[in-house]
């Protein structure tokens, strides 16, 4: 053990490793604070990853843990352990300030196994970036690792950036006001006035179709009437607005509706992450079939 090469003894040691010293500082200092890291210090923090992955890369030759962080005996223990945390995460209901397992964006282990993992993808990139030798092979390894590495950054950082909050709106009264998860009341720079509840119901009187005729006023200046509907928002100054509920009681009738409201001004980078992913399984599939014939 420790002997070098390392092999999957020696990775699978080292997840388990940040796996127990994630589960100390869950114990220690509670969920990770999310709030703490938002714009800038957010910012700051991929600087300095950044940074450290270089060093990481530089030092390789002197430092065989870092070397080894660019060896698939790392990755493969660090894919398995992320696989499993992942698959609990999918089997249990996820809530904001929920146990261990239902709050896993905020589970110190959970959390450091995907950093662990965006660090050995950032020394991976960075070995093949400096032995380039054959576009077929490389670009589609490059477009897969690196749109992989900024999905991953960016959703972890930019979480927290993310607001969603929830306004009940009234017919005739324009609402600046919004409840945050907490309960809290926040005012928004946008300001909805209801214009008109819609409600198509089923034969039996179940809702099968809901909406709600909005108008829109913005600090920009901006004057909107568009129509919310259920899985279908609107998007004004980087805030998406979802049909979430109304008056149930009232049904049809319903004078107030309730919206949702997300801003996540981190998601166009994490999109650009899964066009580069998938942009890189185009490329394989062309590769591969013009190999074939």
């Amino acid at each position: 053990m420790w002997i070098k090469p390392w092999t999957f003894k020696e990775g699978f040691l080292i997840g388990a490793g940040l796996l127990f010293a994630g589960l100390a500082l869950q114990l220690s200092v509670g969920p990770v604070a999310w709030d703490v890291f938002a714009w800038p210090a957010n910012g700051i923090m991929m600087v300095g990853f950044l940074a450290i992955i270089a060093l990481f890369f530089i030092l390789r030759k002197k430092v065989y843990a870092f070397l080894f962080l660019g060896m698939y005996q790392a990755a493969i223990p660090a894919m398995v352990y992320a696989v499993v945390l992942t698959i609990i995460m999918g089997l249990t209901r996820q809530q904001a300030g929920g146990t261990w397992l239902n709050d896993m964006l905020s589970f110190w282990p959970f959390v450091l196994i995907y950093v662990y993992i965006a660090v050995i993808l950032g020394v991976i990139i960075l070995r093949r970036l400096m032995h380039l030798n054959s576009w077929k092979r490389d670009v589609p390894f490059l477009l897969n690792h690196l749109g992989l590495f900024i999905a991953l950054t960016t959703a972890t950082l930019g979480n927290a950036d993310m607001q969603r909050v929830k306004m009940i709106t009234a017919i005739g009264e324009p609402e600046w006001r919004a409840l945050e998860q907490g309960g809290a009341i926040k005012e928004m720079p946008i300001a909805i006035e209801l214009k008109k509840f819609i409600m198509e119901t089923y034969d039996d009187g179940s809702p099968k179709r809901f909406a709600s005729e909005i108008q829109i006023l913005t600090k920009t200046g901006k004057n909107i009437e568009t129509t919310v509907d259920v899985n279908k928002p609107y998007e004004v100054d980087g805030w998406k607005i979802y049909q979430y509920g109304y008056d149930t009681q009232m049904g049809a009738q319903s004078r107030i509706s309730i919206l949702e409201l997300v801003s996540d001004p981190w998601l166009p980078l994490v999109y650009t992450g899964i066009y580069m992913m998938l942009a890189g399984a185009v490329c394989m599939f062309v590769i591969g079939g013009r190999k074939r014939v």
